[in-house]
């Protein structure tokens, strides 16, 4: 045991008592070795459906499956001791009705060992969110822009401007009202998302929202510069890791090209005397 003694985990309980402090800190993971980076610095780890286009390069959320969501699910759960891991649940997984929604919340709670799932809606949700919460699954929302019902926006627009306001703020405190212990508000206007935050006794996490919101949350591959297809106003880049590894790239296609790799360094030559060959 370390003399620190061991990591204690996050818990729904311990987001919700967030609402109005320190803000949250939130990153989508897909893969082991990115959660275990991100487990260091945030309070939650999303698995996100957004894995069907940074890591699948599929054109939107919508062709993610259950299966694509629990196995990376699962490789997430090994690279997190502290953050809190949620996970999405895909398009057509839950839309049909709470007895679904149930069905397959279940399904990724235990296989993959999230603490709690995402979906996507407002006031056509609250029944199924309902019916959710009160059987033992916490259940994060999301309102605003939900990419998964982009078709029907027809693109990906910012929310919340004219009379939609007044929609995207019901839908916010019915998914509360149902019980959800924190709403995502994704590319509303500053001072819808600002006002929804007042009004709502849960946490709201924004992305592409407000800084009064009670925590944020951002694509981990948009803000390491590693997902370059487009770039969204709300992203800021932390780093542009994605260059970096093109310019890795090319510098070791040069040296094979030029035989400078693999060098005396990286290759095992015979140990004289010892008549057998080096094996480190």
């Amino acid at each position: 045991m370390s003399a620190t003694g061991p990591v204690k985990a996050i818990t729904v309980p311990d987001i919700m008592a967030r609402k109005g402090t320190v803000p949250l800190v939130c990153l989508t993971a897909y893969t082991t070795p990115v959660a275990a980076l991100a487990d260091a610095h945030c309070d939650i780890a999303l698995v996100g459906d957004s894995v069907g286009m940074v890591l699948h390069g599929l054109p939107s959320t919508l062709e993610v499956t259950m299966e694509m969501m629990v196995l990376h699910g699962k490789a997430v759960r090994r690279g997190l001791k502290k953050a809190l891991m949620v996970v999405d649940m895909p398009f057509g997984s839950y839309e049909e009705g709470p007895a679904q929604a149930f069905r397959n919340a279940a399904r990724l709670m235990s296989e993959t060992g999230c603490a709690a799932v995402k979906l996507e809606g407002g006031e056509t949700m609250r029944e199924t969110i309902s019916f959710l919460t009160t059987r033992g699954i916490p259940v994060m929302g999301h309102v605003g822009l939900t990419p998964q019902a982009v078709n029907a926006f027809g693109g990906y627009r910012v929310q919340g401007r004219g009379e939609a306001a007044e929609r995207i703020r019901r839908d916010a405190l019915a998914v509360a009202e149902a019980g959800a212990f924190s709403v995502v508000l994704e590319k509303l206007t500053e001072s819808l998302a600002r006002k929804i935050t007042s009004e709502l006794a849960v946490p709201t996490i924004g992305i592409g929202a407000s800084p009064a919101c009670d925590g944020q949350i951002l694509v981990i591959d948009d803000m390491l510069g590693m997902f370059t297809d487009f770039k969204p106003k709300f992203v800021k880049r932390y780093a542009d890791l994605g260059r970096a590894a093109d310019e890795a790239i090319s510098a070791y296609a040069k040296d094979v090209r030029e035989r400078a790799f693999p060098d005396e360094n990286h290759v095992f030559m015979d140990v004289q005397g010892s008549g057998g060959a080096e094996t480190a």
